[in-house]
C-alpha cells in the first residue's frame, strides 16, 4: 500500500482504521471510559485497551495533559517572539537551546529556516514580566529580538487532523 491510499498512508506506519479511530477520539475526549471507547470503535474492552497500551509503547500517544486556561491563571500576555543569533558553534548552539529548554514562560520553541533562527511562544503575566523576559534573552547572545502580541486566540487545538486522512 502506498502513501495516501485507503488510510492515508498510516497503514505503513502499523495504523489500522481502528487505531486511528480510537487516537482520534482520545486526542478530544481524554478522560473517556475505556468500555465508552470500545463500544465507540466496536471492540471489547479488553482488546481496546491493549491497543491503546500498544499505542503508548510505540509513541502515538506522546502524553495525556490537563490544558489549563491562562487567562483565569493571571497570564494575561501570550507571545511570539522571533529571535536571532550569532552563535555558530554546536556547544554554544547546545548551550542556548538547553537554555532556552529551561524557561518555564516558553510553551513552544522552534528552530527555524529564515530571518530568524528561533520561535518562541511564551505565555506571560504582564508587561513588567515580558521586560524581565526580554532582558533574561538578550544576556544569552540574542542578536535581535521581535516581540509580537497576541490580541486575541481565533483558533487554538491540539488536534491532528487524522480523521481527513481515514475517508481518502
Amino acid at each position: 500500500m502506498k502513501r495516501g491510499e485507503n488510510n492515508g498512508g498510516y497503514k505503513n506506519k502499523g495504523l489500522d482504521n481502528v487505531d486511528l479511530q480510537i487516537l482520534a477520539i482520545l486526542q478530544r475526549e481524554v478522560h473517556i471510559s475505556n468500555a465508552e471507547l470500545a463500544r465507540r470503535v466496536n471492540l471489547s474492552p479488553p482488546a481496546t485497551h491493549t491497543r491503546v497500551k500498544r499505542l503508548e509503547n510505540e509513541g502515538y500517544i506522546d502524553q495525556q495533559v490537563a490544558i489549563l486556561n491562562q487567562e483565569k491563571l493571571g497570564f494575561d500576555l501570550l507571545c511570539y517572539i522571533f529571535m536571532s543569533t550569532n552563535i555558530h558553534q554546536e556547544k554554544e548552539i547546545e548551550e542556548l537551546e538547553n537554555s532556552l529548554k529551561t524557561m518555564t514562560e516558553i510553551l513552544e520553541c522552534h528552530c527555524l529556516t529564515g530571518a530568524y533562527d528561533y520561535l518562541l511562544k511564551v505565555v506571560i503575566r504582564d508587561r513588567q514580566d515580558l521586560d524581565q523576559f526580554i532582558r533574561k534573552l538578550n544576556k544569552l547572545g540574542v542578536s535581535r529580538i521581535q516581540t509580537n502580541l497576541s490580541l486575541r486566540e481565533i483558533k487554538y487545538s491540539t488536534v491532528l487532523p487524522i480523521e481527513e486522512k481515514q475517508q481518502v
